[in-house]
C-alpha cells in the first residue's frame, strides 16, 4: 500500500532535480535513492557522488573503480533507455513534419508511421 510522507521543500527540489536528470518519476527517484542508499550503507564498496558525477559530464568513467563502474553502467543504460521530454517534443515535432524520427541499424533514415489516417 502507498504511503504519503512530508519532504522539506528543500528536498523536493533536489528531488526533482536528479529524477529529470536520470528520466524518472519523482517516486522513481525517491525509491531509487532509498536503494542505493541502502546498498552504499550495507556495502562501502562504491561512492554515489562519484557517480553522479559521471552522468553530470564532471568526471570520466576511466576515473571509476571496477564496482563503480559497474553501478554507473546500469544507471547510464536507464537513463539512455529513456527519452526525456524535450526528446519526445522534438521528435513529435519531426514527426508532424514528415521527417525522419531516427535510424535503423543499417543507418538509414526511419519515417514515423502516418496516425493521421483513419
Amino acid at each position: 500500500m502507498a504511503q504519503s510522507v512530508k519532504l522539506a521543500d528543500d528536498v523536493m527540489a533536489l528531488v526533482r532535480r536528479e529524477a529529470e536528470l536520470h528520466s524518472r518519476s519523482v517516486a522513481g527517484q525517491i525509491t531509487h535513492w532509498l536503494k542505493i542508499g541502502r546498498a552504499i550503507e550495507h556495502s562501502g564498496r562504491f561512492d554515489h557522488a562519484r557517480l553522479t558525477a559521471v552522468l553530470e559530464g564532471k568526471l570520466d568513467t576511466t576515473q571509476l573503480s571496477e564496482d563503480e563502474e559497474a553501478a554507473w553502467l546500469d544507471a547510464f543504460t536507464d537513463k539512455m533507455g529513456q527519452p526525456s521530454d524535450a526528446e519526445k517534443a522534438f521528435f513529435a515535432r519531426c514527426q508532424a513534419l514528415g521527417q525522419g524520427v531516427g535510424l535503423d541499424a543499417g543507418g538509414n533514415l526511419i519515417y514515423a508511421p502516418d496516425n493521421t489516417a483513419a
